[in-house]
């Protein structure tokens, strides 16, 4: 139907098959007729023999004629996947020896999420893992004759079997791109379906070791089958299955006939019953079963994730013309309903394909697809036309795309509106053939379509004839790509998609034929090799061959000169390694062609003469250091040595010998290298890159970094086979026990293969070892996919030996390439703001993903010998060092930078506390059991320091280097070893204080005061530093250092401001101080400034009297008030101007306490309160009743000493005696300097901008015009009264 996007030489290849066969191979079988009752002349009619007589026959074939030089014609031919397994070859033989006709059976087909092939040969159903170039394990089921047919029912084809496989506990994509790699047998079910005889077989799981029990199911009495007669009305022609949530190797599958019934099989372990859920999806009730031969094309159901609702899932089915939803649930009693069907072949063009056109007979949906995030249903769709001019008849094949609405809401199954729009066109159908040859229905109705693979948006269709041809819109055309091969390789049996390592959407597409094995089909080869669909009609029989000659010559002006030939990674080693995406053309776009060519022949020349040449000034005038990074010429030169592929050889000593050709062509690549570094040495090249292009230097000596660590971790795998060989093991347990390298290389090797379609034909080892400057695709499998090198089913100790192996990968990887660069370290560029390859996150993640495994088995108790825990705990020890050593290298450069680096700091602080924590707890493990082993009998201490010093050594120097302080706080605990305490405390000087703040915040918390003022004697400016924050503790620091005065500062401080709440990082939970431990702290730093007798001693030791003074008048204040004297103001200082004002709103007695706060505080505290003083002369003032008081000494005639009597009982003069009198305890100035008594006073001070003085305050006063006189008296009195005239006022404590 499709013509292919490239023909061959036929007489060139019928050439190469007879060099390479000398015997005639088998006969091949006879092949049915065409459909079309013709065969196509290119091809023989008994198809080219198929060179597979041996194993390697095919291998050597494709390679025979490959040359050194590889061009874009690599990229646009298919790429060998994987040879059959040698037991399914061997069937295939054995089928074609016995000339099997009548019920042959040669059938096969790929699954897509299990990553597994299937093919049936005669009576038996092979199941294999295809993504190994060397296919293993391969799996062999017998298919009973019942499930095969009847004598009378004719020979089934392969498109007659179906396949269904189920992962049990599937955890998705990452399961079938990750464990099925190392080929570990998980729980699968598989339901075999023989479509015309609607008979089904059912395996619960192929891999159990004792019980593969087989269930069948057949059509009972009363079902029509394929049985009654030769009608195909009621065969199956599409199944899907799911498994059962929550059940154990429960499933259930449905399948649908042409008439458009719907069949249920529920199997389980116990059985399989079948029940028909539908009887007719067509609606015509009894109508002719010859229109309804048209009806239930195919099944598809939404992805799980899209329709979770609860335990339905959704499923579509596609109808002569329409699209029905259905649901079922998946419960105890499954129930399958109807949702609502949308009419795809309808009279409304814009939601549909639009009928009854001019010039249009009949139209068919073929096939339908959904796309694996369930938005995009694509329809496969035949239209058959007539040409209104010639009148010829033609048929012209589309693709339409519709979106899906995932909240779409049904309505009931009894309403009268039935069909609901779920879907909505995504754009026009797209022509994939205009005209196409006629052909029948049976034909048509053969045709499946795959969707999903690269180039994005393509599609594979598979036709009967056994044709597989790939076509994508692109750069406003279709383009079609048919594969095929060189040599007959049979029917394509079934298309699928490699699946992306990296759980992206889309691979590469991959098929199965039926002679040749598994093959790739690389995007290149759609978007460059395919060709435009034929304009003209290709309904006449006669025409076959015209299309051909005109596809050869749009294949001449497309590709010129391509000879057809089985294309591999040899094609890697001629260039640059070919990236998921299109990346060739847009690479020869950017690269210098002519400067790397310039190159590539100036350091050949160099190899063969030593001589150079003036190559920096040519390569200078051809631009070769006008790139930077990954796309410099010189990097990509050194790339290219480092990733070369060894030449491809087909062995019977396959192992024996990959290992030998990796190691020489490792120890080539080496060499060369170095050469390559030579020659940038002399040719002054390297002082260009190393002062220009730093980043690009860094890269080609990173190389020779990476190179030297594959060498080294490839003798380190030598080793282990060779250990595992010369151990008497049985095969499996050597597998278990030393395998954890070899499946860290698959896994690796794998996913290269899978991102690169052109790899396909090399082993994963092979793979691995010459992807050198990739190697952080190592540390991307131990992040994301350890759980399938190291199982936790496994025995604790396989866990820790397997543990064991991969971490002294790691170790021996990363050390070789440190060792190199330490070797080289001349030839690297300056390292300012450069970050080397172990410090990038691929490579960190994967080592602490690791790690963190190792300190899991380290932490279970009783999970292996001591022995064994010493041996992975050494190893957790080199990845810690490597993996901080990486933190370090990536935050000095960030730091060099002035990149943002605080969230990395915070990271590389939390994993170094967690892996020292870890390296310490198992370590005093290890010292208890070798002290428990070395004593004899009898308690030894010093013994058991000195294994705890040994032990812990290395984890000392570790911490030490990389600040990891806790760990050296508790090893200098359990060591009780204060010199080595102090010794690091010296020596780690790091920031924040270092090791000596966190041993002083240590000893704070747990309140080992007197250590902690011991070692202040010796690391004295540390400790002052630390507990300038902790005057509780600062003070005994300096009075333990004779620095009294300083001592009296801070206790003086601590007493006023003292708060629980001043530096939480260094303060424990502490009360509030009291009153009583104020006047205790102030009585403290009374005595330091005695003692210290500066020069200002006597200064501090007023205004520290001064204080007492205010404490304990704020104690007599809150007394007398009932609201302050509550729990918030017994122990908080009150603000002098907050005690005033309490004394203002009381009695008498709480009148003079103001007084005397005033003459507790500083000079500038009253000046800047002068108002607040005035208040409290009016306060006083109003105590006594003047008027009165007036009016009696007026009355009764009282002498002045009467007078001077009653006036001295006043508050007026208590208060002037407080203030004024010559015996008045005021500090810091006196009140003269703010208020003065006389009003004469202020203009003798020269205050009179100021300030008033006492008596114009009094002049306010109401009583003042009546008792003015006695009130100045009064004032007076006791500004020149002393203290022995009456009781003093008691001031001080």
């Amino acid at each position: 139907m499709f013509s292919p996007a490239i023909r061959k030489p036929h007489l060139l290849h019928r050439r190469d098959r007879e060099e390479a066969s000398p015997s005639p191979p088998p006969a091949a079988p006879a092949h049915s007729p065409s459909p079309r009752g013709f065969a196509i002349s290119d091809r023989p009619a008994t198809g080219t023999p198929a060179p597979w007589t041996s194993s390697s026959l095919l291998a050597r074939i494709s390679t025979s004629k490959r040359t050194d030089r590889v061009g874009d014609s690599d990229q646009i031919q298919p790429v060998h996947v994987a040879e059959f397994p040698q037991v399914v070859r061997n069937a295939q033989a054995s089928l074609l020896q016995k000339n099997f006709s009548g019920k042959s059976m040669f059938a096969g087909g790929i699954d897509k999420e299990t990553s597994l092939a299937w093919m049936i040969c005669g009576n038996e159903l092979f199941i294999w893992n295809y993504s190994a170039s060397v296919a293993k394990d391969c799996l062999v089921l017998d298919v009973p004759s019942s499930l095969i047919g009847y004598k009378d029912v004719k020979s089934l084809s392969g498109i007659q079997w179906a396949v269904c496989i189920m992962r049990w506990h599937s955890s998705g994509a990452s399961t079938r791109n990750s464990g099925e790699i190392l080929y570990r047998k998980s729980s699968t079910g598989v339901i075999l379906c023989n479509k015309r005889t609607q008979a089904v077989a059912y395996w619960p799981d192929i891999y159990a070791e004792f019980n593969k029990s087989l269930i069948l199911s057949s059509p009972g009495y009363g079902e029509v089958s394929a049985s009654d007669g030769a009608s195909d009305r009621f065969r199956f022609n599409s199944i899907i299955a799911a498994a059962v949530p929550g059940g154990t190797h429960e499933c259930i599958a449905i399948a649908s006939e042409p008439t458009g019934a719907l069949w249920l099989f529920q199997c389980s372990p116990e059985g399989i019953r079948r029940k028909k859920v539908h009887g007719d999806t067509l609606g015509d009730g009894g109508a002719d079963h010859s229109q309804k031969s048209n009806g239930g094309r195919s099944l598809a159901w939404l992805p799980n994730y899209v329709s979770s609702e609860g335990s339905d899932r959704k499923f579509f089915l596609l109808t002569n013309n329409e699209v029905q939803c259905w649901s079922i649930s998946l419960l105890h009693d499954i129930d399958i309903k109807k949702l609502g069907s949308q009419e795809i072949v309808g009279t409304d063009g814009d939601v549909s394909i639009k009928k009854d056109i001019a010039g249009q007979k009949n139209v068919w949906l073929l096939d339908m697809q959904i796309d694996e995030h369930g938005k995009e249903f694509s329809i496969l769709v035949a239209t058959f036309c007539k040409d209104r001019v010639s009148g010829s008849n033609y048929t012209q094949y589309s693709l339409l795309t519709m979106l899906y609405k995932p909240n779409q809401k049904f309505s009931a199954e009894d309403n009268a509106v039935k069909v609901e729009r779920f879907l909505e066109k995504k754009a026009p159908s797209q022509v994939i053939i205009p005209k196409a040859r006629v052909e029948d229905e049976e034909f048509l109705f053969s045709m499946r379509l795959k969707t999903g693979g690269k180039p994005s948006g393509s599609v594979i269709i598979l036709s009967g004839d056994g044709t597989a041809t790939v076509a994508i819109y692109w750069r406003g055309s279709t383009r079609l790509y048919k594969f095929d091969l060189p040599w007959d390789a049979g029917k394509v049996l079934d298309a699928s998609v490699i699946p992306s390592a990296d759980d992206r959407d889309e691979g590469a597409w991959v098929v199965l034929t039926e002679k040749a094995g598994v093959w790739a089909i690389p995007e290149k080869a759609v978007l460059v090799g395919g060709v435009e669909p034929p304009e003209r009609s290709l309904s006449r029989k006669g025409s076959c061959n015209e299309a051909v000659a005109e596809e050869k010559r749009r294949t001449q002006v497309l590709s010129a000169g391509v000879v057809p030939r089985r294309v591999s990674s040899e094609a890697w080693s001629a260039g640059e390694r070919q990236r998921p995406t299109l990346t060739g053309i847009a690479q020869q776009a950017v690269v210098d062609e002519e400067s790397e060519i310039l190159l590539n022949r100036l350091f050949h020349d160099f190899i063969i003469s030593g001589a150079v040449n003036e190559a920096l000034q040519k390569l200078r005038a051809a631009g070769a250091f006008d790139k930077e990074g990954e796309m410099n010429i010189f990097v990509r030169m050194s790339k290219s040595i480092v990733n070369t592929l060894a030449k491809h050889w087909t062995t019977t000593r396959e192992a024996e010998f990959l290992a030998s050709t990796i190691v020489s062509s490792l120890v080539e690549k080496q060499q060369k290298h170095e050469k390559f570094l030579q020659f940038l040495v002399l040719s002054k090249c390297h002082e260009e890159l190393a002062s220009k292009q730093r980043a690009a230097m860094l890269i080609i000596m990173e190389h020779g970094e990476k190179l030297s660590g594959m060498i080294q971790l490839r003798e380190l795998h030598n080793t282990l086979i060779q250990q595992r060989s010369s151990t008497h093991l049985s095969p499996q347990l050597k597998t278990q026990i030393t395998g954890a390298l070899w499946n860290l290389i698959q896994l690796v090797g794998e996913k290269a293969r899978r991102n690169t379609v052109l790899l396909m034909d090399r082993d994963n080892a092979e793979v691995f070892y010459s992807r050198v400057s990739e190697i952080e695709d190592l540390f991307y499998c131990l992040s994301h996919q350890l759980q399938y090198i190291i199982s936790r089913e496994e025995h604790p100790s396989v866990q820790m030996q397997r543990a064991l192996e991969l971490a002294n990968a790691c170790i021996t990887l990363v050390h070789a390439a440190l060792h190199y660069r330490k070797e080289h370290k001349e030839w690297y560029p300056s390292p300012e703001g450069l970050i080397t390859w172990n410090s990038h996150p691929v490579v960190r993640s994967g080592i602490w993903s690791l790690a963190t495994f190792v300190m899991e088995l380290l932490g279970e108790s009783g999970a292996a010998d001591m022995s064994m825990k010493f041996n992975l705990w050494s190893q957790l020890e080199g990845l810690t060092d490597i993996l901080l050593e990486a933190y370090i290298g990536l935050l000095t450069a960030k730091f060099e930078r002035g990149d943002e680096h605080g969230a990395l700091v915070q990271e590389y602080c939390e994993r170094r506390d967690e892996l020292l924590g870890s390296l310490y707890n198992v370590a005093k493990q290890i010292v208890e059991d070798k002290y428990q082993e070395s004593r004899d009998g009898t308690d030894n201490l010093d013994l058991k320091e000195s294994i705890f010093r040994d032990v812990s050594s290395p984890i000392l120097a570790t911490a030490k280097r990389h600040e990891g302080y806790q760990t050296l706080w508790q090893i200098c605990s359990d060591l009780n070893d204060s010199v080595l305490l102090c010794s690091l405390m010296h020596d780690s000087v790091g920031p924040h204080g270092g090791f000596s703040f966190f041993v002083f915040k240590e000893l704070v918390n747990r309140r080992q005061y007197s250590k902690l003022l011991r070692l202040g004697e010796e690391f004295q400016e540390e400790l002052a530093s630390f507990l300038k924050d902790r005057s509780d503790l600062l003070w005994l620091h300096e009075i333990c250092l004779n620095q009294f005065s300083s001592a009296s500062e801070t206790l003086h401080t601590y007493a006023l401001h003292g708060s629980p709440d001043e530096d939480a990082s260094v303060t424990t939970s502490r009360k509030p101080l009291s009153f009583a431990e104020r006047r205790r702290l102030l009585y403290l730093s009374k005595i330091a400034a005695t003692a210290g007798k500066d020069i200002d001693y006597e200064a501090k030791v007023a205004r520290i009297e001064a204080d007492l003074r205010i404490l304990k008048l704020q104690e007599e204040i809150v007394q007398h008030d009932p609201e302050y004297a509550q729990v918030k103001y017994t122990t908080t200082l009150l603000d002098p101007s907050e005690l005033i004002d309490m004394c203002l709103k009381r009695d008498q007695d709480l009148s003079l306490k103001a007084f005397e706060v005033f003459a507790s505080t500083s000079s500038s505290f009253r000046s800047s309160n002068r108002g607040l003083l005035e208040a409290c002369w009016m306060n006083a003032t109003n105590q006594d009743d003047w008027v009165k008081l007036s009016e009696a000494s007026m009355s009764e005639g009282w002498s002045d000493e009467v007078i001077q009597e009653s006036l001295q009982g006043t508050v007026l003069f208590k208060a002037s005696r407080l203030c004024y009198s010559p015996d008045s305890v005021v500090y810091d100035g006196t009140f003269e300097d703010v208020l003065p008594v006389k009003k004469e006073d202020v203009h003798l001070r020269g205050l009179e901008s100021k300030c008033l003085s006492v008596e114009e305050v009094l002049m306010q006063h109401k009583d003042f015009p009546d008792a003015g006189k006695l009130m100045m008296t009064a004032v007076i009195m006791g500004k020149e009264l002393s203290y022995t005239a009456a009781e003093p006022v008691e001031m001080d404590s």
